[in-house]
Order: C-alpha cells, then sequence, then structure tokens
C-alpha cells in the first residue's frame, strides 16, 4: 500500500517516467485576480479522478494552479480508482461533509479465484483457487447478502485512522489492528455482466462503503475468493460523472 500523497511518484517511477514530478517545486505564473477571487469566494468543482493519482493529489494540483489555501476534496477515491470527486475550494469548503454524506453509485470489476491483502491490485494476488463449478447463478444469487443495511469490516489497508494513525502504516508494521465492522447501506448491487473470472458489477451505497470490502467478502461468500480489479465512481448524490471535467482540461482553462 503506498503511502498517502506519494502513490503517483511511485507509479512514475515504476514505468520509468521519472518519480520526483511532484516533489520539484514548480514556479507558477500568476493568474487573473478576478478567477482566484471566484475560487476563494467558492467553487463546487466536478473532476474526473485519473487512474494512479491518489485523491490528495488532484487537490494539490488544483490548490497550486488557482493559487488559493482553501480547497478541499469531498470523499476519498484509492489510487486505482477513477471517477467523481467533488474539490471544493474558498467558502465552499464549509460543504465538504455534506456532499461526503451522500448516496455513492460505482460501477466496476470483481476478479474471482484469488485474494490480495489490499483487497485490490495494489498488492500482489494470493490463495488462488480453482473457480470452474462457480455458475452465473450462484454469482447473482451471492449479491443477496450485500444488500440493505449490513455489517461491513473495513480493509486493514485504509485511510482510517487509529489514535491519529493510519492503518495502512500499522499494517505495514505488521502491528495487529482490531478491525471493528462499521455499519452500512447498500441500496442497490447488480451484477452487470459475467466473463470469468471477472464479474462487473454496479453497486448504490451510503457514506463509509468500502467496495474492495465488498469484493472481498463476495469472494468469501462463493467460496472461490475475489479481489477488485477496477473501480469508478459515477455519482454523489445528485452529481454525476457525466458532468464531470477531465483534470488537464480544467487545469488548462485555468492557464
Amino acid at each position: 500500500m503506498a503511502k498517502k500523497g506519494s502513490y503517483w511518484q511511485k507509479h512514475k517511477a515504476s514505468q520509468g517516467e521519472g518519480g520526483a514530478e511532484h516533489s520539484v517545486k514548480k514556479i507558477y505564473t500568476p493568474i487573473n485576480e478576478t478567477l482566484k477571487l471566484s475560487f476563494e469566494t467558492g467553487k463546487v468543482l466536478l473532476i474526473d479522478k485519473p487512474l494512479h493519482w491518489t485523491s490528495f493529489d488532484v487537490v494539490r494540483k488544483i490548490r497550486n494552479a488557482i493559487q488559493i489555501k482553501k480547497v478541499g476534496h469531498a470523499g476519498t477515491l484509492d489510487p486505482l480508482a477513477t471517477g467523481l470527486l467533488i474539490v471544493c475550494t474558498g467558502k465552499f469548503t464549509k460543504q465538504i461533509n455534506e456532499y461526503m454524506a451522500q448516496e455513492k453509485e460505482y460501477t466496476g470489476t470483481f476478479t474471482l479465484g484469488a485474494v490480495t491483502p489490499t483487497y485490490d491490485l495494489e498488492s500482489q494476488l494470493e490463495q488462488f483457487k480453482d473457480i470452474a463449478s462457480i455458475t452465473p447463478q450462484q454469482v447473482q444469487a451471492a449479491t443477496e447478502a450485500f444488500i440493505g443495511t449490513i455489517q461491513q469490516i473495513p480493509p486493514i489497508y485504509s485511510a482510517i485512522k487509529k489514535k491519529g494513525t493510519p492503518l495502512y502504516e500499522l499494517a505495514r508494521r505488521g502491528e495487529e489492528v482490531d478491525l471493528q465492522p462499521r455499519t452500512i447501506f447498500i441500496k442497490s448491487f447488480e451484477i452487470v455482466s459475467i466473463d470469468f473470472p471477472i464479474v462487473h458489477f454496479r453497486i448504490v451505497c451510503s457514506t463509509g462503503t468500502y467496495i474492495r470490502s465488498i469484493a472481498h467478502d463476495f469472494g468469501a461468500q462463493l467460496g472461490c475468493g475475489a479481489y477488485l480489479s477496477s473501480l469508478r465512481r459515477t455519482r454523489i448524490g445528485t452529481f454525476e460523472i457525466s458532468d464531470a471535467q477531465n483534470l488537464d482540461v480544467f487545469l488548462a482553462s485555468i492557464r
């Protein structure tokens, strides 16, 4: 699990593209004062978060571009997830908790037949199992256990804090953590299509839901293991991904 704010550098380095992009201080051309004032007054930006970026990477990039300090996001997306990220600026940062509490919609894929410590592709696959006996009917039926109000245990590799320290840091140190289940609500869980070992899904859920944990628990329900292999957030409350801007397009508009 990558440290917060470092995932993009590590990914770039692993691709041979240099990992110092965020560590080198850049000089930014001052933006139009009227435009800057509009961001200070407050805006809600809908951004389509790129793959391999942390949510904080996006906030930092926007903060540097608009050159004000008050910028924050309304709900973390993991580096390997894409999709809708609400970014608030200026006085509108006071509304972040309101947006975070709203219903979320996700699409993505589970891959059956193995698990990972992080419940996604940020760690190595293990505990491989044969899925030849798993039927589409069993996959469809397995969703029923997740509908409604349920108890969910978050992933040990998560940003949830224990006495101020993120759980993923404790996990990397090998420290034992007593994870308590949390109450969440799954409004709908649809299997869109199946192409074994890949299962395509759509989930509508309450805030605080870990789709990685659903993937892991779904695999346990089927008895073959599963991990989250792709994820895209398509809606937060009434905000749709179709209304979101590509990050590069937004940044170009500022320049």
